[in-house]
């Protein structure tokens, strides 16, 4: 293992300094004024949810102290308000090589750039030939000198790595290694530029918290604040990832309370808070890029404002909010509508008159299969004119999280900001296809209308029915498109959990749309167990359209869920082709409720029965 200088004593290089030396790696923890001395009389006092360890990890107060050799990696864990002077202090030190010769750091060394927001990478890179980027999930606190907390569980924090901007290095799995040594959960990227863009978005909550309690007030600020980084975002050309925590998560500390994020700390201190590099890089991104972000820089002024005047921290309320961000408000809460209160599906001749209007409907490409995901390349090879390309994998489902199936819903801020990627505006109407039936389409068509867009159809046929029928095709990638302004909501059609799937055959109708053979538990290709789950009865999406492959008539869909009673529920493997079957009953005038984890969620959970 490589020796790790980490320069800086907080609670985030602290506990990765802790958790190294634990591990047996060579360790050099920098720290300065009370900290050093503390840590230089009695140790670092490391408290976390298994236990206190005392741990005596070797200190310097800077440079000066230090011999650099060419195995040392430098890991960069100061407050980005300070990333600049520790860059100057450190990147021109003399580091012994190998070969006997001298270099300096900037040259021989990996620095590792820990600090949040987008800035710090591109200061430490004006000097270090070699800059690795890295995002670090740490629930820790710094409580006084020689003494920090560390919240997270079962590891003690969860890291994404990357060659800063886009590079791959063989620096980086080394690093990884040896944290995955030390017990950390340590991802390797070649685009760490993503995964900063996505812990900022995370990030614009450090303000509010510090600022204000817990309130839906608070919660629509930080709404609009995430609305405009993806809208800043959007226009730079960033596509923040979608980072899965498995199942790190925020443990209690016996005797310790959290004391909430790095700014509000830093308010309670008077300190300068990073609010600069947080909401501070949105700024800068929306006047980069010509982009308005009022609410963003309203708060930004607001940090500052608290912290020239000594406010307390969370010492603010609703009205001083209001009065921050005029015209915020809770918005009404979203009650569930029906699947059958207007059309459902579209013909081709009906679409083929829609689009020559000066007002044609936003037509979305969903070609996916599930033993045929990339649907892109095919969308190359022939597509609707005009149509714009989705991703059902990437854009049309949230992160994978324990429990939650295959493909659970996206969060609704990340629908939003791939709605407007595609050019969906407010008000425009909206066409889903593919060629398979309209089995994946169908779940844009849900998920649209669960997300509060009232006019979404769903192509008949598929692009099968538009080529039998003559009309042109376009082929290649999409033309650029402006920015849509679409604003969305969760919660405007009904879905059901698991507790209320199991509940559903004793009062209403739970379906299973997967094949027959999967229902019946002969075969199961990809979910943990076979089967289904008891009192659901079998429907696959195959009835559901006639050998044209155009959905059958209204009357015909009627008698086929003519035993259908009661509140009506229905999953399939993943979540995604239930939305076929939501379909055609809203055909045949029955409304009904989707269960997103479906079949992939109920089997993975042991204490789910299987019939």
């Amino acid at each position: 293992m490589s020796r790790y200088v980490v320069i800086g004593a907080g609670a985030v290089g602290a506990s990765l300094a802790a958790e190294l030396h634990r591990a047996g790696a060579e360790t050099l923890l920098i720290a300065r004024g009370a900290q050093l001395a503390a840590l230089r009389e009695r140790g670092l006092t490391y408290l976390r949810p298994d236990g206190e360890h005392q741990l005596p990890v070797p200190v310097a107060a800077g440079p000066a102290e230090v011999q650099l050799t060419a195995d040392d990696v430098l890991l960069l864990a100061t407050k980005s308000t300070d990333t600049e002077a520790a860059v100057r202090e450190w990147a021109w030190r003399p580091v012994k090589r190998a070969d006997g010769g001298t270099g300096v750091a900037a040259a021989e060394l990996p620095v590792v750039t820990l600090q949040n927001g987008l800035a710090n990478e591109r200061t430490a890179l004006r000097s270090f030939a070699r800059v690795i980027g890295a995002v670090v999930w740490i629930p820790a606190t710094f409580v006084t000198p020689g003494e920090v907390v560390n919240h997270g569980w079962p590891t003690p924090a969860v890291l994404w790595l990357g060659r800063y901007p886009f590079t791959a290095d063989p620096a980086v799995e080394h690093i990884a290694a040896d944290l995955r040594r030390a017990g950390f959960v340590a991802h390797e990227t070649t685009d760490i530029v993503s995964h900063k863009a996505a812990k900022l978005l995370g990030n614009l909550v450090n303000t509010l918290d510090a600022l204000y309690p817990p309130s839906e007030l608070r919660d629509a600020a930080l709404t609009l604040l995430k609305d405009e980084a993806r809208t800043v975002y959007a226009a730079a050309g960033i596509t923040p990832a979608t980072p899965a925590p498995g199942d790190f998560r925020v443990a209690d500390v016996p005797g310790r309370s959290r004391a909430g994020n790095s700014t509000r700390q830093s308010l309670a201190r008077a300190g300068a808070p990073e609010s600069d590099y947080l909401d501070g890089e949105i700024v800068l991104l929306g006047r980069l890029h010509g982009v308005p972000v009022p609410a963003t820089a309203a708060l930004q002024a607001r940090i500052h404002r608290a912290v020239a005047e000594g406010t307390p921290p969370v010492s603010l309320d609703d009205t001083d909010l209001v009065a921050t961000l005029p015209g915020l408000a809770v918005p009404e809460p979203v009650r569930p509508g029906t699947t059958t209160d207007r059309p459902v599906l579209i013909g081709v001749e009906e679409l083929y008159h829609r689009v020559a209007q000066p007002e044609p409907p936003l037509l979305l490409d969903v070609r996916w299969a599930l033993g045929d995901p990339d649907g892109r390349a095919h969308y190359r090879e022939g597509h609707l004119p005009g149509a714009v390309f989705v991703d059902l994998d990437t854009e049309l489902a949230g992160p994978h999280a324990p429990g939650a199936g295959r493909h659970p819903l996206p969060p609704i801020d990340r629908l939003q900001a791939a709605a407007r990627g595609w050019g969906l505006t407010r008000g425009r109407s909206v066409v889903v296809y593919d060629n398979t039936g309209g089995l994946a389409a169908a779940r844009a068509w849900w998920l649209l209308r669960w997300a509060g867009v009232p006019d979404v159809r769903l192509l008949d046929g598929g692009l099968a029915a538009w080529r039998a029928a003559g009309h042109t095709e376009a082929t290649g990638d999409a033309r650029p498109r402006a920015l849509g302004d679409v604003v969305l909501r969760a919660g405007h059609l009904p879905t059901i959990t698991a507790d209320e799937a199991a509940g559903l055959p004793s009062r209403g109708t739970l379906l299973d749309a997967r094949a027959g053979e999967r229902y019946r538990g002969e075969v199961e290709p990809i979910d943990p167990r076979a089967g289904h789950i008891p009192g659901a009865v079998s429907a696959p999406t195959t009835g559901n359209l006639g050998a044209d492959q155009l959905f059958r008539p209204a009357a015909e869909l009627r008698e086929r869920f003519a035993d259908v009673t009661g509140p009506v529920g229905v999953y399939c493997g993943s979540g995604v082709t239930a939305a076929h079957e939501i379909v055609a009953l809203a055909v045949a005038g029955i409304d009904a409720a989707l269960y997103p984890g479906s079949w992939s969620a109920w089997s993975s959970d042991p204490s789910r029965p299987v019939a």
